[in-house]
């Protein structure tokens, strides 16, 4: 939450968060406005009548590297892509209350209605035709990314970066395409979790900078808030099992409504079996599951007995071993988006390596397709807010090729010293060795790239393996 106050100055509001009081001049104030962002383009520095939350926006959007005369939006989600996570996210649950409420407000006063996701990507773009189309020339559209590191200040990418319901008049928007508009918006919370989903948003002419619009959207959030309370979660499709494994050492399972969390080696066969619909012999589910080959089938059979008494008789089939039923996981998720091309919603579901701590050699090597698959899409696509977002993670903090791309395209001072801290670790052997070693538990940068597993894939039962010894470069 952004705790900037207003400038000092004449034109200081009571309220900084709104963006006009009843009685000011709207062209006045779009001039005095104008001039203070050509002295912030120009000097970087702030002068005149700026709200702290517009002045302290245009900074971030500074540091984020936007043009001020950038051009149209990215559109990240498309087609198919869109609507499979429109259907997911949270916010759809309560589109129909937030028609009800706004549907004749935009209709009537020629404006739209925009829902976006925690990260500033348009979601639901509804409203008047004639508006709809001349916000489609900037691409806002659904899909679009109006993150504020991707489009400088704007009312659905503000309110979701300071968590707070806020309003942008005319030419306090940070590119000068946008600077036509005129936007109110406010986050919406899960009430159970306080977790960000997202924000709703009233976009339209400079009317809209009357302080009765942010009264508006706030009041509409909350009531959105209040109906997401009242709802029951979302009940699974009929006999599907829903598997959670990404982030965790142990995996979360829901079937017939009730939630297990089961130990590693059921977490390892389950998401084995998720992976292989079609189902994997005894065999071929032994070497995927042992680095030791002394491991006897009647060991792997007692474990599947096991896991059976918790999924059910009917839900864990053999030969093959099988699931009879439709699986949901995290992990089919960030395949899925990710196979559609959307990598900004594939990295919002990855909660980190798949069963953290797994050796078994099945899993190892799904771990790291999944993390060197998505972190090379966000090294492919550059956007500097999803490579921070891996490179500060706690399985991305030593991938030097991720902290290179994100220095590409934002060099900060803690960006360019975090590389070269990874480089000089790269060239002391005693360093690259901790670094490969810890790069492989999480299937990530170079560690990942040579400590590799020691199973063959599913198949018939493989000779035994013969380690590879990998030398460190000279210091």
């Amino acid at each position: 939450m952004s705790s900037a106050a207003p400038s000092s100055g004449e034109g200081e509001l009571t309220d900084p968060w709104v963006a006009l009081e009843p009685g000011a001049d709207p062209a006045e104030r779009e001039r005095a406005l104008r001039r203070a962002h050509e002295t912030f383009t120009v000097a970087g520095t702030v002068a005149g009548p700026v709200r702290g939350v517009v002045a302290d926006s245009w900074r971030r959007s500074a540091r984020a590297r936007v043009s001020p005369d950038g051009m149209s939006a990215t559109v990240e989600l498309t087609d198919g892509e869109l609507s499979v996570y429109r259907a997911e996210h949270p916010l759809a649950r309560v589109m129909p209350l937030f028609r009800e409420l706004t549907g004749s407000f935009a209709q009537d006063g020629e404006h739209l209605l925009a829902v976006c996701d925690a990260q500033g990507r348009l979601l639901w773009v509804e409203g008047h035709p004639a508006t709809r189309k001349r916000a489609g020339r900037m691409n806002f559209v659904p899909g679009a990314r109006w993150a504020e590191s991707s489009m400088g200040t704007n009312a659905p990418g503000t309110a979701v970066a300071v968590d707070r319901p806020v309003q942008v008049f005319a030419t306090e928007h940070f590119t000068r395409q946008v600077q036509q508009w005129t936007c109110a918006a406010a986050p919406v919370h899960d009430p159970r979790t306080g977790r960000l989903l997202g924000a709703i948003d009233i976009t339209g002419g400079k009317g809209l900078a009357h302080p009765h619009s942010l009264a508006f959207v706030q009041a509409v959030a909350r009531a959105a808030e209040s109906q997401l309370a009242l709802l029951a979660p979302a009940a699974p499709r009929q006999g599907t099992v829903e598997l959670t494994a990404l982030g965790r050492d142990e995996a979360l399972l829901l079937v017939g409504g009730r939630k297990t969390r089961l130990s590693r080696r059921h977490s390892e066969i389950l998401v084995l079996l998720a992976g292989h619909p079609e189902g994997l012999s005894g065999d071929e589910l032994l070497c995927a599951l042992y680095e030791d080959e002394s491991v006897t089938p009647v060991t792997l059979r007692a474990e599947v007995a096991r896991l059976r008494r918790i999924l059910g008789a009917d839900v864990l089939a053999s030969r093959p071993y099988r699931l009879t039923v439709p699986v949901e996981s995290d992990v089919a998720t960030v395949e899925r988006r990710l196979g559609g091309g959307a990598v900004s919603a594939a990295a919002a579901a990855y909660a980190g390596p798949l069963l953290r701590g797994s050796q078994a050699p099945g899993v190892v090597r799904l771990r790291r397709r999944i993390a060197d698959e998505l972190r090379g899409s966000l090294i492919a696509c550059g956007d500097p807010d999803l490579l921070a977002d891996w490179a500060n993670s706690a399985w991305g903090d030593e991938d030097l090729e991720v902290w290179r791309a994100l220095a590409s395209v934002r060099p900060t001072p803690p960006v360019l010293a975090r590389v070269a801290e990874l480089e000089a670790e790269l060239a002391a052997p005693a360093l690259w060795q901790r670094s490969t070693a810890r790069a492989a538990v999480h299937g990530t940068g170079i560690g990942a790239a040579i400590a590799g597993g020691s199973c063959s894939p599913p198949g018939p039962r493989h000779p035994r393996r013969i380690a590879t010894s990998v030398q460190p470069p000279s210091p």
